[in-house]
């Protein structure tokens, strides 16, 4: 592999490392209390699954990432990486999707459901979560645009 691919995707990784670090954190750091009626509630990422789920994946994916960027590329099966880059990259997206469901409905509401927006009375809350969803999409596209270099990869590997 040729030095120039070879830093520009360590750099990705790197870049990917910090989206779902940052994710992770911003994500786990979500909580926020509001008063209605005389009774106080907390909002906070453990209450849903799917946020608890988005933090989880996006943890393991930063550890994964930053152990990739340790590891010497010339001792990894490409094919290897392609499959483990592709169940990444699948998890984070499944994540995601889960969270930004969630965040959705607790924006906007569900009028058919009964369930009213909350976000009106946790705008911290909402805030966090917000920016944890930017981050871990950033993270999806540039794990997306690592698997489409992996597949790259091993596909020139099996030309030679």
């Amino acid at each position: 592999m040729a030095k120039a691919p070879k830093i520009c995707s360590i750099g990705v990784r790197l870049l990917a490392f910090a989206a779902t670090l940052c994710a992770a954190i911003v994500m786990g750091t979500s909580h926020d209390s509001a008063t209605v009626l005389n009774l106080k509630f907390d909002a906070k990422y453990s209450n849903s699954p799917a946020f608890r789920y988005f933090l989880i994946v996006n943890a393991v994916v930063s550890v994964y990432s930053l152990v990739l960027v340790f590891l010497h590329f010339k001792n990894l099966d490409w094919r290897v990486l392609v499959v483990l880059d592709l169940v990444v990259t699948v998890m984070l997206t499944s994540s995601f999707s889960a969270a930004m469901a969630v965040a959705y409905v607790g924006k906007k509401g569900n009028t058919h459901a009964g369930w009213l927006p909350v976000c009106g009375q946790v705008p911290k809350f909402c805030d966090h979560v917000t920016g944890a969803l930017i981050s871990g999409f950033i993270a999806n596209i540039l794990y997306f645009l690592l698997l489409l270099y992996s597949l790259h990869s091993v596909l020139n590997l099996f030309m030679l």
